[in-house]
């Protein structure tokens, strides 16, 4: 499966739940899941039984429309997390997290994933220094996240800086919010990744 590419609240109203996928309208209450919770189309409002496997599977589509990740990307992050020692799933949140565009997104210099992946493959970021258009590239603790100095005035790169006093940052970089850099300080802890998914689910997807 491609990277989905249509509306994206309509996916939001399918799981009932937000996933983060529109920034200021969602802070604003503006979101279509908030004025209407439920699913979309004729029979959105009807109750489905779900099996285990449909269970496993809305996990497995959470994620990946949460972080904008295709199947395949998906599915090496899954073997790479699984061949780590440790806990499977934890390791598979953890590979995620470190993903630039995420990095970007939880630095607070994008309001959405989506537009933090904009802003790597056109060529605005810069880790330590240089200039680093690969979305799924995978941050180091200790690394340097930075707005390339043309892009710095960006008004929605400004706006998304103004929207972290709603949003908070995540514990795990450290802002310097005036000259629009960010250190990768740390891995995170997964009880410190908030997010509507059970990871649990998705391994016994995969394991199958």
């Amino acid at each position: 499966m491609a990277r989905y590419r249509g509306p994206v609240e309509k996916i939001e109203r399918r799981f009932g739940v937000s996933l983060n996928l529109k920034g200021e309208r969602r802070l604003a209450g503006k979101s279509a899941l908030e004025k209407r919770p439920y699913g979309p189309g004729q029979h959105g409002q009807r109750r489905k039984k779900v099996s285990e496997y449909g269970l496993q599977l809305n996990e497995k589509q959470k994620a990946k429309f949460m972080y904008g990740i295709s199947e395949k990307q998906f599915r090496a992050l899954f073997v790479e997390a699984k061949r780590r020692d440790g806990n499977t799933g934890t390791n598979l949140i953890t590979l995620i997290e470190q993903r630039l565009d995420n990095v970007v997104y939880r630095m607070g210099f994008a309001s959405t994933r989506r537009f933090a992946r904009q802003l790597v493959t056109h060529g605005h970021i810069l880790v330590d220094g240089k200039k680093l258009d690969i979305p799924s590239y995978r941050v180091k603790p200790g690394q340097k996240i930075e707005v390339k100095e043309a892009s710095k005035a960006n008004n929605q790169v400004v706006r998304a800086i103004e929207l972290t006093n709603q949003t908070g940052l995540a514990p795990w970089v450290d802002i310097d919010a005036e000259k629009v850099y960010g250190i990768f300080t740390r891995l995170p802890e997964r009880e410190e990744v908030v997010i509507p998914v059970e990871e649990r689910l998705i391994v016994e997807l995969y394991s199958k």
